[in-house]
């Protein structure tokens, strides 16, 4: 998912200035970004047998990640504006960096909040990255064809978020020894839990190692954008009065369910797909069949694109959410490879959720859409909550009546959708 692209303008030397070579850096960091985010997919399980965690506090991974957009998206904002477009991109990406680097004392501590610490810190640099991009792309050529820059950018945002889990599953999840820790004491403990946790220091280093290569690339591009003229500065409190409209409050509401629901279901997949009644496969297969998850994500965006060429957004928005719970359904109540492939098919129409409660929440706000957009891009947040709760249960009950949870969250998106229809989008 990424956050939507602010109304921004560039000058006219600015735009003298735009080459190919950028252009596909700008890309770069779609796919940067998404492949990163969605890895989190891989680390939770990872993470959850080498600490024996239980599915709540696994989920916290998930929590760490998502409330640095909501604490980093204002400052990452105030930034642009103090150093322009691509030097508060190379700050992203140093700060990403940081993050992976971090890492490598948290095997050493040896400790679940250290690991929580350098996520917190890769996904404050993540924040700001998405922050650049969006209204980056929109600069990088004419007015009429940004919104397709636009597209093409989440289009390679979502082929991050498909290529990840399946590298991730292989160097992450398939070093899984299958011993258990819990049966092991002292210094035989301390060093298998050294041993295992290295596999994720040494992944996130290779990360850190091409995200600094990639930041030494951008460097060259440092003065793009530095002279754009920004949003005109609005007031925090004044913003707020516009929750007083049902439709944006629904929206806000519905953004923050979504969120949360895909990212849990993101999270729950491999050990979801793992458990004897469900496929009974090993945490690496497990870990590639993400790939379906988002992959499903990135093809729906092009049939659902089709779609609303002849059905309204709002008409789509219910449909598809309609069928998300069905297959959550389906799959809570069946077994073995259909109970499986029900919840990965959930990606599919997934799709075109976050644009479209996005667009909906501020087709009426005319003038204000700006604040709007600002706004609902806290609703991120939305992907810290809902994954500890569904934990929560997990934990209480099992993991397949955990479910229930996102499945909530999809019939009120099902409801705002019905809204908008109703009110003629």
């Amino acid at each position: 998912m990424s956050t939507p692209a602010a109304i921004l303008h560039s000058t006219k030397e600015d735009h003298y200035q735009i080459n190919t070579p950028l252009k596909l850096m700008v890309f770069s960091l779609f796919f940067m970004f998404g492949s990163i985010t969605s890895l989190n997919d891989v680390l939770i399980p990872k993470l959850k047998e080498l600490f024996q965690l239980t599915y709540m506090e696994s989920m916290l991974v998930q929590s760490a990640f998502f409330f640095a957009y909501f604490t980093a998206s204002i400052p990452a904002s105030r930034l642009i504006i103090r150093f322009g477009y691509v030097k508060s991109a190379i700050a992203g990406l140093l700060i990403m960096g940081i993050g992976c680097l971090a890492f490598i004392p948290a095997t050493h501590i040896g400790l679940f909040p250290a690991f929580l610490g350098a996520l917190f810190l890769l996904a404050v640099g993540v924040t700001v990255i998405q922050v650049v991009a969006n209204p980056l792309i929109t600069l990088l050529g004419s007015a009429r064809s940004a919104s397709i820059r636009l597209t093409l950018g989440h289009g390679f945002n979502s082929l991050g978020t498909t290529i990840a889990p399946w590298i991730g599953a292989i160097f992450i999840l398939g070093a899984i020894s299958g011993i258990d820790l819990s049966t092991l004491h002292g210094a035989e403990l301390a060093a298998a839990m050294q041993k295992e946790t290295a596999v994720i220091g040494q992944a996130y280093t290779a990360i850190a190692v091409v995200i600094f290569l990639f930041c030494a690339a951008m460097f060259r591009f440092k003065s793009f954008g530095q002279h754009s003229a920004m949003l005109p500065k609005t007031n925090l409190m004044n913003s707020l009065n516009l929750f007083s409209s049902t439709r944006f409050r629904l929206g806000f509401i519905s953004l923050f369910l979504y969120v949360g629901a895909e990212v849990t279901i993101g999270s729950i997949l491999v050990n979801y797909l793992t458990h004897g009644d469900v496929m009974a496969i090993t945490p690496e297969q497990a870990g590639k069949y993400i790939a379906f998850y988002w992959g499903g994500a990135m093809v729906g965006r092009f049939i659902g694109s089709a779609l609303m060429k002849i059905i309204s957004p709002a008409k789509i928005l219910f449909i598809f959410s309609a069928m998300v719970i069905t297959l959550i359904a389906v799959s809570m109540n069946s077994h073995g490879e259909l109970a499986g492939f029900a919840l990965l098919t959930v990606g599919l129409f997934n799709s075109i959720m976050f644009p479209t409660i996005f667009s909906l929440s501020c087709s009426k706000l005319n003038s204000r859409s700006a604040e709007g957009s600002g706004l609902l891009c806290c609703a991120i947040v939305g992907g810290g909550f809902i994954p500890p709760i569904t934990g929560l249960l997990a934990d209480i009950f099992t993991l397949k009546l955990s479910l229930i949870i996102p499945a909530a969250c999809y019939l009120l998106i099902f409801l705002f959708g019905t809204y908008c229809a109703k009110q003629g989008d």
